[in-house]
């Protein structure tokens, strides 16, 4: 039985669609993300499971019930918002139990309650100071616990991290996902930023204009991107996706491999999985060199199009400079040029 399962879900304000017919399911237990550009549904999606929002069709399922009247008390979850929502004038302590207490909560369980998520947050010798006494990371912490001490099977989360340095953040999120697995627990998390949903998703939703793009895991969203969108989304720097007439017009051996179907085709293909040096290579132009530290990143000037390449080390050459480039036939992805969607059969 899905944790959490969405059947069709619509809503719109008016003219505007802000989800459009969605539909997926997460199992007990996964780490779920909604990633997405800004504007693309995926917190009105959350709002909408959270019950925030109400759906204008379609049906949410949580453990099986459904929940699309239901209000988001009698929806068994909990939430952590991007802005943590912790009471100024609460101490440490009273944030993490104010839930119990609305609750009426027996004395002991909430005892016991704060004792665990103290323990399992490191807040330990922090419980009896106030939000303003803490680190942005205390903080986010603070809020991760008073979700945690419900003892819901879901928790949703509204881009929790993105008030955090580059440093906490990257640090968090490790904190994040060894909690969430250690205690079992259904994470649905909303971000813009693929690096968190790469590194920490079971499933990634990727929405697109109100609309799922692609749901799968985050290792097939990097090797087998559904749509140029998709394959333009994932990565860093992104996937080139070069039209099929470009490569035809500055290549012989592009121009016979893809023939009467060059302006059908655009071709995928990650900077990292470019080569230098080949003689019968796609000759091109260094444009740019940005030095990252443990690599490079060279922008190539092809024709009419621009090409990035990856690439170890520092490399060092003039704007200009002519290069060859070449990469192995199985990292190439193909799309069809007009829809973007990708070709089931590739070049063959």
């Amino acid at each position: 039985m899905a944790a959490i399962a969405l059947e069709g879900v619509s809503k719109a304000w008016g003219d505007s669609r802000g989800v459009d017919r969605i539909s997926f399911a997460t199992q007990a237990g996964q780490f779920l993300v909604l990633l997405g550009p800004s504007g693309c549904g995926k917190s009105t999606t959350l709002r909408l499971i959270a019950g925030l929002e109400q759906a204008d069709a379609g049906r949410i399922f949580i453990a099986g019930d459904d929940v699309t009247a239901l209000p988001p008390s009698r929806r068994h979850l909990s939430m952590v918002f991007q802005s943590y929502a912790l009471f100024p004038h609460l101490s440490v302590a009273e944030n993490i139990l104010f839930g119990l207490k609305v609750r009426k909560a027996p004395a002991a369980d909430q005892r016991r309650g704060l004792a665990r998520v103290a323990e399992l947050l490191g807040l330990a010798g922090l419980l009896e100071r106030k939000p303003n006494q803490l680190s942005g990371g205390q903080q986010q912490r603070v809020a991760l616990g008073r979700a945690i001490i419900a003892e819901q099977p879901v928790c949703l989360m509204d881009e929790p991290l993105s008030n955090l340095d580059a440093q906490l953040r990257n640090e968090m999120r490790r904190e994040l996902r060894a909690l969430q697995q250690k205690l079992a627990m259904t994470m649905v998390y909303v971000t813009h930023d693929q690096a968190e949903a790469m590194s920490m998703a079971d499933q990634v939703i990727l929405l697109r204009d109100g609309r799922i793009e692609q749901d799968a895991t985050p290792e097939e969203l990097y090797a087998r991107p559904a749509s140029t969108f998709t394959a333009r989304f994932i990565g860093t720097p992104p996937m080139n996706v070069i039209p099929g007439t470009v490569l035809a017009r500055v290549n012989p051996g592009w121009a016979a491999r893809l023939g009467a179907r060059a302006a059908e085709i655009a071709i995928g293909i990650r900077p990292e999985d470019i080569r230098f040096g080949a003689a019968d290579g796609v000759e091109a132009a260094v444009a740019g060199i940005e030095y990252l530290g443990a690599d490079s990143v060279v922008t190539c000037a092809l024709g009419d199009a621009v090409l990035a390449v990856r690439a170890k080390g520092k490399l060092r050459g003039p704007a200009g400079e002519r290069v060859r480039l070449d990469w192995d036939p199985a990292a190439t992805h193909c799309f069809d040029q007009a829809g973007g969607q990708r070709l089931a059969q590739g070049l063959a």
